[in-house]
């Protein structure tokens, strides 16, 4: 199988072929000649306007659901979805049922991307049933590929599993995961602690909840040594603390999520449960910190954090609403709206091998392990669906219903037959229960022109 790539220009800050247009010929899997021009018969042509070639992009934080959540996303569309979006590695989370927290769970996962564009790396459940008291067969879970240990977005509370853990996990190189927001603190909160959650009557989760716990997990890594991941770091005292316990030389790294970059609680407009995360989007000022820790180096990584839901537990009130959103689609294009193309590039591929993912250079016998892209492309979609919910005690939309969507219809030229309005209760709960207000979410379904 040959492939024959076309004036494609590539983009690696540490290749003397930077921003170079070359053709690139590959014959089963990897890379046989790379040249201004290459004149060859190949199985298969890529040429397009503008294409532009990186190495392949990873993303270190990804849920789907498969095994037992299903009806989120399966498998096979996630990693369709990731490979799609540019990503040829993804991190999965042991964020499905059953856990992964055996040495078979962790096979079913490598399996499942076996024949696939994008690979999957697993990680492990750190405690047995994600109890956060007995630690699981880490080392078993290792043998069967697992890349790092850690509980999906739930803190660990016991100090002394910590130590165990990286005490444990430094005998074979193994890296622990550690999700940092206090359960006590954050109790019931469900956006930052702010004049936003004030001005909206919302509970809100105080930026200490993430310090005082990555506070704790350097000093318990000092004591060790080991190595710790810290995911989805969203202050920036946070930021703070692991650019000083970089400068003492600890193994410690750290992600940040596209939306905690890109967004903040002052976008939370019309309790938008879409914006509604864990951890919860923090200031302009906290936002503004987490890019500058990812600019130089002090933050490792950006992921998407993709969490795809069921749509019902989003279309409900603020309070209720869970928590998560999708997010591989969007990288890209957001992170190109605020960063140089060489630095987005830089961002998305560094630092793989930390979680034993091969990092393939742009050379003459490597594996092909490529992404290929258009940084100019852009699409206009049109509404093709619209859904909507009114929340209120006692809705009565009945004899208006007709006229509210003919409303929408004008507002939106969407056709009247395409939309739908409907209400619901909140059974006493929240203000909308307590007949204190009334709210609305919507649903749009968008087609690509």
């Amino acid at each position: 199988m040959s492939i024959l790539i076309k004036s494609a220009t590539l983009v690696d800050s540490k290749s003397n072929l930077n921003f170079k247009k070359k053709d690139i010929l590959i014959k089963d899997g990897v890379i046989v000649d790379i040249a201004d021009t290459i004149d060859t018969n190949a199985n298969q042509i890529f040429d397009f306007e503008n294409l532009h070639v990186s190495k392949g992009w990873m993303d270190t934080s990804v849920s789907f659901g498969e095994p037992g959540y299903e009806e989120r996303e399966n498998i096979s569309n996630g990693l369709l979805t990731a490979a799609s979006s540019g990503f040829t590695s993804i991190l999965l989370n042991p964020d499905c049922y059953p856990l992964v927290d055996t040495h078979s769970s962790v096979e079913f996962l490598k399996k499942k991307s076996l024949n696939t564009t994008t690979k999957i790396y697993p990680i492990a459940n750190l405690t047995s049933n994600s109890n956060g008291k007995d630690l699981a067969s880490l080392y078993d879970m290792k043998l069967a590929g697992a890349v790092a240990f850690g509980d999906y977005k739930k803190s660990i509370i016991d100090s002394s599993i910590l130590k165990i853990a990286l005490e444990y996990t430094k005998t074979f190189g193994g890296r622990v995961v550690s999700f940092c927001q206090d359960e006590f603190l954050s109790q019931n909160g469900v956006i930052n602690e702010s004049i936003v959650s004030t001005e909206k009557g919302l509970k809100g989760i105080p930026h200490i909840s993430e310090s005082i716990n990555i506070y704790r997990d350097i000093e318990v890594l000092s004591y060790t040594g080991g190595k710790i991941h810290i995911p989805y770091v969203n202050t920036k005292k946070g930021v703070e603390l692991i650019r000083e316990a970089k400068k003492r030389d600890l193994d410690i790294t750290a992600s940040v999520s596209l939306a905690h970059v890109v967004f903040s609680d002052k976008d939370i407009d019309n309790y938008n449960t879409n914006l509604k995360i864990i951890p919860p989007l923090r200031s302009e000022t906290d936002s503004n910190s987490l890019k500058e820790g990812l600019i130089d180096g002090t933050i490792d990584y950006l992921t998407s954090m993709h969490e795809p839901l069921n749509i019902d537990t989003k279309k409900v009130v603020f309070d209720h609403a869970a928590p998560g959103s999708i997010g591989l689609e969007s990288v890209f294009g957001l992170m190109c709206n605020n960063f140089t193309l060489e630095k987005t590039i830089d961002i998305l591929t560094r630092n793989k091998s930390i979680f034993e993912v091969q990092d393939q250079e742009i050379k003459v016998g490597s594996h092909a392990d490529l992404t290929l892209f258009n940084p100019d492309k852009s699409y206009e979609f049109s509404i093709n669906h619209i859904d909507c919910t009114i929340i209120c005690e006692t809705p009565k939309i009945g004899p208006y219903a007709k006229k509210m969507c003919e409303n929408i219809s004008k507002i939106t030229n969407v056709n009247v037959e395409n939309i739908s309005i409907k209400a619901t209760t909140t059974e006493k709960l929240g203000f909308t229960g307590r007949n204190e207000g009334i709210a609305a979410q919507a649903t749009a379904t968008l087609i690509r022109k």
